[in-house]
């Protein structure tokens, strides 16, 4: 004999459903969670302010968030995201009336400097390397910067930018090439990380 289980359960306050379209999808979540913190670090470096770095991160993921579907069907979402979020922080500091490049203020404030026995010199080296440094393409600079002043490895460049840590070596190689063209062969970023 079957009893018929007819409880009633407790009345619920009246709360909207959350439907599958209200969250964001979860590969878009693990992404924000593998990569916020380097893009912001990476902001960072550019903008010079922390809440201006946060503020250009999340116009950056609230942009990826919505359209996510269409990220997804890229080649290489990561390298994707990383283009939109460099455009973000370009534009950001284009808005707040602050040049985008680093180089200029970076130059004054560098490990090389703090140690350095002639400052004056120290600046003046930091200033040739920085500018020389603008020559690079996009991808050289995202490169170097990530490298020598975040002190990022190889696999966590490559897991960033979406490319192989066997590209971001060579990438790193054919910059540093590159710089002692323009610099000369003893003023380059090498064996400064």
């Amino acid at each position: 004999m079957t009893r018929s289980r007819s409880r009633k359960t407790p009345a619920t306050p009246a709360t909207p459903a959350v439907t599958a379209a209200d969250r964001p999808d979860l590969s878009f979540t693990a992404f924000h969670q593998m990569n916020r913190a380097s893009y912001v670090r990476y902001a960072e470096t550019y903008l010079r302010h922390r809440q201006d770095a946060e503020e250009a991160i999340d116009s950056t993921f609230e942009h990826l968030l919505r359209t996510w579907d269409q990220v997804l069907l890229t080649e290489n979402p990561a390298a994707y995201a990383w283009t939109v979020m460099r455009n973000k922080v370009i534009d950001h500091a284009r808005a707040r009336t602050r040049r985008p490049p680093l180089f200029d203020e970076a130059a004054f404030d560098t490990v090389a400097l703090r140690g350095a026995v002639d400052p004056i010199g120290q600046i003046t080296e930091s200033l040739a390397l920085f500018r020389a440094l603008r020559q690079l393409t996009d991808r050289q600079q995202d490169v170097m910067v990530m490298i020598y002043l975040q002190g990022m490895n190889a696999p966590e460049v490559a897991a960033v930018l979406g490319m192989t840590s066997a590209t971001v070596r060579s990438t790193v190689r054919h910059s540093l090439r590159r710089l002692r063209e323009i610099l000369g062969p003893d003023r380059t970023m090498e064996g400064q990380r």
